[in-house]
């Protein structure tokens, strides 16, 4: 590498750096104002309270790992602009192509740095985020998927809820289907389904099971039965944020297992996994787009490029977030709600370079 190379590469990592130590702090600061009276009201253990702003502190770096960059890029290659350091890097007969490269460089970096972080300790992060939440900052708000739960609990049974109450392990409206070479075999259903803990079975209310049969139907009420399951009520309503706390294999059983139960929360659980792809090209495309639109030397300065490069941010954020709420609350495909931001910002970043290069 030249020294060209180093120079610029030394200083895209160690602005973006600053830049964390920077925004990490003010964000714990600001947290920490806003929830400070619930963690007091709640009595929350001083040591599980430092383990959750450490949490926090990871969850925050890799949910704008990207804008950070973006940001920091933007602003060390405006000065580099405004020296007029760029313009003596291009008259020395440096194209613009190359004078790109250690800031791809750097990109690499980097995106290896979000892919780890996304693979390996984001998941870590994120549970103790999310569970200190909902113990002391949620309390008046369940985690759990608790309304419709229809799942697949084998090959041959299929349960339903209308809802549970993970508090009380009661559940509403149950039906439990048995299907054999598809065909119904038996069909139980009961106005309520409770765990009873002392004895691991489930007291149904108003049970009724009507079993098939060739000629007529064998039918068995009793207004109050206790029975034995193959499954446990809580495993069948994970939290709503248990994706984002799996490692990538986990999370690739946890989706198949969640798909043959038919979960209806399976794109939400997609959109993490494509996240963890979708972030590292997303360091590289708002790479490009922060060094095409600072390179040039403008008359307002730095202040022009800062504010034009976080209207570019806020942007991305926006169709990031639409997206993301568009599948998870509908039938778009999550594949495509989270990659649309980066084609959409891939076609700019290629607008932008080639301009640049003019």
């Amino acid at each position: 590498m030249k020294i060209l190379d180093w120079y610029i590469l030394k200083r895209y990592l160690f602005t973006f750096f600053v830049m964390l130590m920077l925004f990490i702090p003010i964000g714990i600061t600001v947290h920490l104002a806003e929830k400070i009276g619930k963690i007091l009201e709640n009595e929350a253990p001083f040591g599980e309270v430092m383990l959750y702003f450490l949490d926090f502190t990871i969850y925050f770096a890799h949910l704008l790992f990207p804008l950070f960059l973006f940001l920091s890029v933007i602003w060390f290659t405006s000065k580099l602009a405004n020296n007029t350091e760029i313009i003596a890097f291009l008259s020395s007969g440096v194209s613009f192509t190359r004078f790109l490269r250690p800031y791809l460089i750097g990109a690499t970096i980097v995106s290896i740095l979000a892919l780890v972080l996304g693979l390996y300790l984001a998941p870590e992060a994120s549970k103790g985020f999310n569970d200190f939440n909902y113990k002391y900052l949620k309390t008046n708000k369940s985690a759990i998927d608790n309304q419709n739960v229809y799942r697949q609990i084998n090959d041959n049974d299929y349960i339903y809820v209308s809802s549970f109450d993970t508090k009380q392990k009661l559940g509403q409206n149950f039906t439990l289907e048995h299907i054999e070479n598809d065909k119904i075999v038996y069909k139980i259903t009961a106005s309520s389904i409770r765990f009873e803990e002392k004895d691991s079975t489930y007291r149904l209310l108003s049970y009724v099971k009507r079993t098939i049969g060739e000629d007529k139907d064998v039918l068995e009420v009793s207004r109050r039965k206790n029975v034995h399951f193959d499954f446990d009520l809580e495993d069948l309503t994970p939290v709503e944020y248990i994706a984002e706390t799996l490692q990538y294999g986990e999370l690739n059983r946890f989706i198949e297992k969640e798909e043959a139960r038919g979960s209806s929360y399976i794109s939400r659980y997609k959109l993490v996994k494509y996240r963890i792809w979708s972030l590292p090209v997303s360091v590289f495309i708002l790479t490009i787009i922060a060094v095409a639109v600072s390179s040039i030397k403008r008359r307002g300065g730095m202040g022009v490029n800062l504010a034009f490069g976080i209207c570019i941010a806020m942007v991305f954020v926006f169709f990031d977030k639409i997206f993301g709420v568009l599948a998870a609350q509908s039938d778009f495909p999550p594949l495509i709600a989270v990659w649309f931001p980066n084609i959409l910002f891939g076609i700019l970043a290629s607008y932008l370079l080639y301009n640049a290069k003019r």
